[in-house]
């Protein structure tokens, strides 16, 4: 632990056990999202599914980086991951992205993942409202997770019809805002 770091922060006034208890939530949802939305790109098949199985893994390999930069801020700042997989999903700040009845269902599987997308969005925007100008490493993170939040829902609204969103598929690129939260070793 950053016994200083923790001191910084708890000085701003933010509840430190709160705000790890939030991140360690966020994370199980991001490591979650990541397994869910696997099972759920396997199963985009056909002409429908093809032309999302691409924007289903950016957003899926996003989450997976997600966690991977949330995890050293919850240790920086005294947290902990729970020690058993099973208690780490359940807390999940948002519910599971499982994969609807019928498989074959693309536009079921795309409210799903919107869902998904909305609730990480929510969650961030609410990190971030309890950070600005107190805990600006964890508020930069969360601001960093949130934009590429909020362009995954916008990704997959579009393609429910449910208007343009000015965002485009990245190519070749993954985590612009959170790449560099990320160890490269």
């Amino acid at each position: 632990m950053a016994k200083v770091t923790r001191d910084i922060v708890a000085e701003t006034g933010i509840n430190v056990d709160e705000l790890i208890d939030l991140l360690v939530k966020n994370a199980a949802a991001e490591l979650t999202t990541f397994y869910y939305y696997t099972i759920l790109r396997v199963n985009l098949t056909g002409l429908q599914g093809e032309g999302i199985k691409e924007i289903a893994e950016a957003a899926r390999i996003e989450d997976r980086n997600h966690f991977e930069a949330l995890v050293p801020r919850i240790y920086e700042l005294g947290g902990k991951l729970p020690e058993n997989m099973k208690d780490f999903h359940d807390l999940s700040a948002c519910p599971p992205a499982k994969l609807p009845a019928d498989p074959t269902d693309v536009e079921a599987m795309l409210k799903v993942l919107v869902e998904a997308e909305r609730c990480a969005v929510k969650g961030y925007n609410h990190i971030c409202n309890l950070t600005p100008g107190k805990d600006h490493r964890t508020y930069d993170l969360c601001l960093a997770i949130l934009n590429e939040e909020i362009e995954h829902e916008s990704w997959f609204s579009e393609f429910l019809g449910e208007g343009p969103s000015g965002h485009f598929m990245r190519k070749g690129e993954t985590s612009p805002f959170v790449s560099k939260f990320i160890s490269k070793t």
